[in-house]
């Protein structure tokens, strides 16, 4: 069964915007840390954007004043506001949840801006 089910990928033009939603099934317990990752191909896997349990934010200095991360801790739900999108920005993302006992991962949306 999924336990990060992501949405709001898709393509959209340079200088546009993105809302990407992770919604977290609560068979996830006790969540510390949730973040997105991105992935361009050719490219290692990095850190966009994460938000612990007691709201403290951290951000890539590629995305910082583009990108604002939140959470709904009533719906289980983490959100990643991208404005400004530049085409270095396509990629794909992957949302992440960490607990005391494991690190889960969405299956990855995809990110495309054009020029």
């Amino acid at each position: 069964q999924v336990q990060l089910a992501e949405s709001g990928g898709g393509l959209v033009q340079a200088g546009g915007s993105l809302r990407l939603s992770c919604a977290a099934s609560t068979i996830i317990f006790n969540i510390s840390t949730m973040g997105w990752y991105r992935q361009a191909p050719g490219k290692q896997r990095e850190l966009v954007a994460r938000i612990t349990s007691g709201g403290t934010t951290n951000y890539a200095d590629s995305v910082k004043g583009r990108f604002t991360i939140s959470k709904d801790n009533a719906k289980n739900t983490v959100y990643l506001q991208m404005n400004s999108l530049k085409p270095e920005d396509t990629a794909v993302y992957y949302c992440s949840a960490l607990n005391r006992w494991d690190n889960y991962w969405g299956q990855g949306t995809q990110v495309t801006v054009s020029s």
